[in-house]
């Protein structure tokens, strides 16, 4: 059992009063960040429309397949489904709920909705978890959406689940549902006004949000009744017309072959350090392919994402060039890996340690960016929050 697991915590409205952290942030000028900061609405349709066209024709294939009786191609198609639909699972929700996706408002929420729910993704309590979250990234008296230490897992039990279907997963210390039942039995719950198992790591947070938050609670008790209604209403059309296929499409597939997402998501915050005024510290940024930046929706580029939350997922890499000098190298895939499960091993007989980033010389010299553009985390926070 780790350290954190035994630790109470203020409420959040005290953390709110008293926990004041001044970023670090790497300078740049205030007209260049604001030129980064807009936002397009073509540059939204290629990023989220783009990610549902391929969902779409990986579905489309996938039901050809099925509707042949090609049973081995059906099932690598249904693979191919669920490792670009995984990424709806958290990914576009979370860039869409910072509102920096597509200049015109109602496209944000209007693909917000839809990705949550296809994905079994609730954009209400997020909403609350993700605000503190960038307010006081891995300051765990504020920020416990992922409560260190982390483990990288390669078990063989989990690479099974990874590359083929997660029935069983437990919800684990990020914001999620694990596995296809345990997804249900949680939305479940969420629908009657509950939450989590007493003993997932995630259900003290949510306790502590719903009762800092209840406003966005009552929205997330109806949310979950949705999703119940939505995905059985799937299972309905199912059952009456033989298509079996239909669930597996539309319900199922952010459970199926959803290793790719796994192993760049870890990445974010695994191992790294707590209570640190600096995100470089505590944020990892990770160089990937540009099909897998793509589906990640840009958020290789993390530490920039918290950094300057209110940048848009398609300029992160830009602005990671503007600031590359004050910056540490970002990782590879692999490395990040490396890094994260040579730290897990040493925690196991050092439990306080934390990997401690190698930064540049402090970089100085003149930055007139306007605070109110720094410090934006968009249009994510919810009323009661602002």
């Amino acid at each position: 059992m780790a350290l954190s697991d035994t630790m109470t915590y203020p409420p959040l409205t005290e953390v709110r009063k008293n926990l004041r952290v001044k970023w670090y942030r790497c300078p740049i000028d205030g007209p260049k960040l604001r030129e980064l900061t807009k936002r397009s609405d073509l540059q939204g349709w290629l990023q989220a429309g783009g990610h549902l066209a391929l969902f779409l024709l990986t579905g489309a294939l996938t039901y050809v397949l099925w509707a042949q009786q090609m049973w081995v191609a059906f099932a690598l198609a249904l693979l191919l489904h669920g490792s670009v639909g995984g990424f709806f699972f958290g990914t576009a929700p979370h860039e869409l709920g910072h509102g920096t996706v597509f200049r015109t408002k109602w496209l944000n929420k209007v693909f917000l909705y839809l990705f949550s729910l296809l994905s079994w993704w609730d954009p209400f309590d997020y909403a609350s978890s993700h605000t503190y979250h960038h307010r006081y990234t891995q300051y765990p008296d504020g920020d416990r959406e992922n409560v260190l230490p982390i483990e990288p897992n390669l078990r063989p039990g989990q690479l099974l689940q990874l590359f083929t279907i997660n029935l069983f997963g437990r919800p684990g210390r990020s914001f999620g549902k694990g596995g296809l039942f345990w997804a249900i039995w949680v939305t479940w719950l969420g629908a009657r006004g509950q939450v989590a198992p007493k003993d997932a790591p995630i259900t003290e947070w949510l306790d502590a949000l719903h009762a800092d938050q209840p406003a966005e609670h009552r929205k997330s008790i109806l949310w979950s009744r949705l999703l119940l209604l939505f995905h059985g209403a799937v299972l309905a059309v199912a059952v009456l017309t033989g298509q079996w296929v239909l669930p597996l499409l539309l319900s199922a597939f952010g459970f199926i072959g959803n290793w790719a997402r796994y192993f760049v998501g870890l990445t974010q915050h695994c191992g790294l350090r707590n209570d640190v005024p600096d995100f470089r510290k505590s944020t990892r940024s990770i160089k990937l392919n540009p099909v897998w930046s793509f589906l990640y929706w840009r958020m290789n580029w993390h530490i920039e994402h918290h950094m300057y939350a209110g940048v848009p997922c398609y300029n992160l890499k830009a602005l990671a060039a503007e600031i590359a000098d004050d910056m540490p190298p970002p990782r590879s895939l692999v490395g990040a890996w490396r890094e994260m499960r040579a730290t897990w091993r040493r925690q196991q007989s050092e439990p306080g340690y934390e990997y401690d980033t190698r930064l540049p010389a402090p970089k100085t010299g003149a930055d007139d960016r306007a605070d109110d553009v720094a410090g934006s985390i968009g249009d994510l926070a919810p009323e009661g929050l602002r």
